[in-house]
C-alpha cells in the first residue's frame, strides 16, 4: 500500500473511531488493531490538522503611475488588484489579502 493510501486509510479509521464513542482501547480491540499503531496514526493525523500552514510570500507591485503615490497604493495578488487610499481600514485589507492568498 502506498504512503498516501495508507494515510487515507488511517484517516478513515480515525474518523470511524471518533464517531464510535468507544475508548481507543475498546475500538482497537473491536477492529483488531494494535493500540500503539493506532496512537501513532492518531497523533500523526491530528498533528497534521492543527499544524499551521507554511506562509508564502506574495509579490507586491507598486503602480507608480499615480500622480500622488502617497495617497494611493495598488496591490496585485495573482490576477487580483487592490487599490488602497489613505484612511483605509487595515483590518479589512488584511482580511481581503488572506482570502486572495488562498484562491490565487
Amino acid at each position: 500500500m502506498e504512503k498516501a493510501d495508507l494515510q487515507k486509510d488511517w484517516e478513515l479509521r480515525i474518523a470511524d473511531y471518533k464517531a464510535s464513542g468507544l475508548t481507543q482501547i475498546k475500538w482497537c480491540e473491536e477492529n483488531n488493531l494494535k493500540l500503539h499503531q493506532f496512537k501513532y496514526w492518531f497523533y500523526k493525523i491530528e498533528k497534521k490538522k492543527t499544524s499551521v500552514p507554511k506562509s508564502n510570500w506574495v509579490s507586491v507591485t507598486l503602480d507608480e503611475s499615480n500622480q500622488d503615490i502617497r495617497e494611493t497604493l495598488k496591490i496585485k495578488i495573482g490576477q487580483a488588484s487592490i487599490e488602497v487610499k489613505s484612511g483605509f481600514n487595515p483590518s479589512l485589507l488584511a482580511d481581503v489579502i488572506k482570502v486572495l492568498k488562498t484562491v490565487c
